[in-house]
């Protein structure tokens, strides 16, 4: 089961998820989100459990908890929304006016 962790502090690491989750069972794997840009934290992971009542009562235990100063918020990770992408839609404002 995989699980959406939010409102992260920027300053939390994947290995502090691992180690807050660890206390409910066995973790599969942790994926911090980072800013392609600027390589810093997003504020949001996924960790993944295989044992589904271990993931539920994770679940339980942690959304809420304050980790690093902000109160995480845990859910079911849900499949990703397709978006449309809009590929050559990014306009020139180079001052070219007619």
């Amino acid at each position: 089961m995989k699980l959406y962790v939010g409102n992260l502090s920027f300053e939390t690491t994947e290995n502090d998820l691992q180690d807050l989750f660890e206390q409910h069972g066995a973790v599969n794997e942790v994926r911090l989100m980072m800013d392609r840009m600027t390589g810093k934290s997003r504020g949001f992971a996924f960790v993944t459990m295989n044992d589904g009542a271990q993931a539920n009562a994770a679940m339980a235990a942690v959304n809420g908890h304050e980790l690093n100063g902000r109160a995480l918020t845990v859910n079911e990770a849900r499949p990703r929304e397709e978006r449309p992408r809009s590929y050559g839609a990014r306009r020139s404002f180079s001052g070219n006016r007619r």
